[in-house]
């Protein structure tokens, strides 16, 4: 039986497609364009948690449509979205 932590908590990035860098498979935005909860510029995105929800315009995304670092999410293929597209990345921490 898996152990399950008693106590969760998530933290939540916003920012927009506009934001990112790169063509193709190298699309990433940068934690730093990102706001956190306190809608204060972000500076890193948490070094550990438990999973994390990407969000676009809304609609949570597959694990295969990004990957995150502490300093970068990264999104193939991101870069023919509108900029104006909202990005939501929420980390499920312990």
């Amino acid at each position: 039986m898996p152990i399950v932590t008693p106590y969760q908590n998530s933290r939540r990035f916003t920012s927009t497609i506009g934001s990112g860098t790169g063509t193709g498979a190298t699309f990433a935005i940068a934690a730093t364009a990102f706001t956190n909860d306190a809608g204060t510029a972000a500076t890193a995105f948490p070094a550990t948690y438990n999973y994390y929800n990407l969000y676009i315009n809304g609609l949570m995304q597959t694990a295969d449509t990004s990957s995150v670092t502490t300093t970068t999410i990264t999104i193939p293929g991101g870069d023919v979205l509108d900029p104006g597209t909202p990005i939501v990345v929420q980390f499920v921490v312990s």
